[in-house]
């Protein structure tokens, strides 16, 4: 192992919700029954889920079955714990900025952060913040939510970590990251260039993301509409046509590839905006679907009128506070 880069023995969990609970169940798991004493994983989380884990453990329930498993840490305060040697970031977008800047107090020169989060440009809203550290560019597929306090339920999605290498950082050659993987059983695939996979998985979550919030519906119950399932594909096309200015390199079907991965999914699986739209969260993932997509189209001269409309009227719904009602089931059809 390269001596600047060496064996990943020291993880942090930075946001233990759906996602962070799931990667770090798995790995305290491993390393509780290994006893592998020189592997250490520490948890970042907040509220009554981080009081359930630092009393009972954390529980994580998938279609392979329930495991319990504890970490070194659980805490609110990354100060509380060593320099990591990776960081998992598993928070939403509008949680970034507070964690960036815990994050900037932690990490060294040669930490490695993965950050796990929704949107295609995660990587350069990290640097704006910080500069410590290498940021490997990522995504995944994976449905999982908090069912309550310390209980985190996977419902879909495979779980895999599709990553790349550190633009800023071409001496990093990622061999420590794919061998920690590889030892926990983590699924990984890493690309030479990302973008592609990152830009595909967007397209799915922010198209549904948008639809599923502003209609209260499960993925099954949008596919099976066919005017919810003409505005998803509808706002995939701007979204390809705005990957085809900035040269991503999708294919020219990734449209009707995104819509069949749907199928995919359990018939209740429901995304995570529409899960925060639901809650009635002050806080969400509007800025990284709606907006980006509207920004990026108004920058490069892609027209974007599905995207305006469905966010428009979601923003209406929510700025209207109504969470008893969904807007829109006899709204008139959005065609381009």
């Amino acid at each position: 192992m390269d001596k600047y880069f060496p064996e990943v023995k020291r993880v942090c969990i930075y946001g233990t919700g759906g996602v962070g609970g799931y990667f770090g169940a798995k790995i305290a798991e491993l390393f509780a029954n290994r006893q592998e004493s020189e592997n250490e994983v520490y948890f970042i989380a907040r509220g009554a889920h981080l009081q359930a884990i630092q009393q009972h453990g954390i529980v994580l329930k998938t279609p392979a079955g329930t495991i319990s498993a504890r970490p070194v840490l659980a805490t609110d305060n990354i100060g509380e714990i060593p320099s990591p040697d990776l960081i998992l970031l598993c928070v939403k977008v509008y949680d970034l900025p507070q964690a960036a800047a815990a994050i900037k107090t932690a990490a060294r020169a040669n930490t490695v952060i993965i950050p796990l989060l929704n949107g295609v440009d995660i990587v350069e809203r990290i640097r704006s913040m910080m500069d410590t550290g290498i940021v490997l560019p990522a995504c995944l597929y994976l449905g999982t939510h908090i069912e309550s306090p310390g209980v985190i339920n996977q419902s879909g999605g495979n779980g895999v970590i599709i990553f790349g290498p550190d633009p800023k950082k071409p001496e990093y050659t990622t061999e420590n990251v794919k061998a920690f993987f590889t030892k926990t059983g983590i699924k990984y695939e890493y690309y030479a260039d990302p973008q592609p996979k990152m830009w595909e998985k967007y397209m799915f979550i922010a198209a549904f993301g948008l639809v599923t919030a502003l209609y209260g519906e499960a993925l099954s119950a949008v596919m099976a509409n066919p005017l919810h399932r003409n505005l998803v594909s509808s706002i995939m096309e701007e979204i390809y046509a705005i990957s085809r200015k900035k040269n991503i390199g999708l294919p020219s079907d990734i449209v009707e590839i995104s819509m069949q991965k749907a199928a995919n999914f359990p018939s209740d699986a429901r995304t995570s905006f529409q899960r925060d739209i639901e809650s009635g969260s002050v806080s969400n993932e509007g800025d990284l679907f709606g907006d980006t997509i509207i920004r990026e189209g108004q920058a490069l001269g892609v027209s974007t009128p599905v995207t305006e409309k469905v966010y428009r009227q979601l923003n209406d719904y929510i700025n209207q506070n109504r969470p008893s009602k969904y807007p829109g089931a006899d709204s008139e059809a959005v065609r381009k």
